[in-house]
């Protein structure tokens, strides 16, 4: 099968992108690498069933031919990582709106199977737990503009499944949570591997707020699993998912397991938000995932442990600090 994957460069494209060409199917990534990497995509080099094309999702010409080309599209591509969000929020929201419907208007054309991915952060500030993809979304004020993100990615779903309505499109929404492992990087402010690098330095781990806001985080390898059987179960089509772990974790908490794992002496350190973010960053205390319809559709939930999560980033920084 031929795959287009946008953000292929991306930590979880990079991964999809392998394990689809391992299992025989032809991979064609589209990156602008501003925030991907080709290093993500160096075990693919050289190989027949596999490409990458620089660009963007923001130039419908080229959205338009790479769609033509493939039979499945798994849209990936955002602007993505709560510091990139505040310190660029307009760029966030053109990208996640507009790329997302040059995506989705190529694939109307001959009705491709297309993934949308979405986030948990469309819950916003939901306090009914867990969330199942039918629930209340509850967004913040629009001069916290932590909560573009979110918005933008509700309009993503709600053109993806008009469409679905409309005319057809076979296309599914995925709604990731926490996603973390190997290739994470903590540039734009993701939790987990700015932990393990600040602990394998000896660094004080900086822990925004209280540190008692909890988050569940899934391996990406079970979130490319769960791809994958989505890909192969038509009943999924037109649907929505929750794609994670539901094993919860407080921030602090989270510290503190990442210091015992890496032996480390470093402390925790409790930043105030207002230190870190500018004005208009909100915060959840809670984000909890129903994923029993996913387990339901595909036979397969995210349960790797937060444990195995850590090993493997270690064990990557480790490697990348003494090479």
């Amino acid at each position: 099968m031929k795959v287009l994957i946008t953000g292929g460069a991306g930590f979880i494209g990079s991964h999809l992108a392998e394990r689809l060409v391992a299992e025989g199917h032809s991979v064609c990534a589209l990156d602008d690498l501003s925030t991907g990497r080709r290093e993500n995509l160096a075990s693919l080099e050289g190989s027949n069933r596999f490409r990458l094309v620089t660009g963007t999702i923001l130039d419908p010409c080229l959205v338009q031919a790479l769609v033509d080309e493939a039979e499945v599209i798994f849209h990936l591509a955002a602007a993505v990582g709560v510091k990139l969000i505040m310190d660029e929020p307009s760029r966030s929201i053109l990208t996640n709106i507009n790329g997302t419907e040059n995506v989705l208007k190529a694939a109307l054309k001959d009705k491709k199977l297309t993934f949308v991915a979405s986030t948990s952060e469309v819950y916003g500030k939901a306090t009914k737990f867990p969330f199942s993809e039918d629930d209340d979304l509850t967004i913040g004020a629009t001069k916290n503009l932590r909560w573009s993100y979110a918005s933008a990615k509700q309009l993503d779903e709600f053109l993806t499944l008009a469409y679905v309505r409309e005319v057809g499109l076979p296309a599914i929404v995925l709604r990731f949570f926490n996603t973390t492992g190997p290739r994470q990087t903590g540039r734009y402010g993701m939790v987990l591997p700015n932990f393990v690098q600040s602990a394998l330095e000896g660094l004080p781990l900086m822990v925004h707020g209280t540190g008692e806001q909890t988050r569940c985080f899934g391996h990406v390898a079970d979130v490319v699993e769960s791809l994958v059987r989505l890909m192969d179960t038509p009943a999924a089509q037109g649907e929505v998912f929750n794609v994670a772990n539901d094993q919860e974790v407080s921030i602090r908490g989270l510290a503190e397991q990442v210091i015992a794992a890496t032996g480390s002496t470093s402390e925790i350190q409790l930043i105030p938000y207002s230190d870190v973010y500018p004005v208009g960053f909100e915060d959840m205390a809670r984000r909890l995932p129903d994923v029993s319809k996913l387990e339901r559709t595909i036979g397969f939930r995210p349960r790797r442990p937060l444990a195995e999560i850590i090993r493997d980033i270690v064990a990557e920084k480790r490697a990348a600090m003494a090479a």
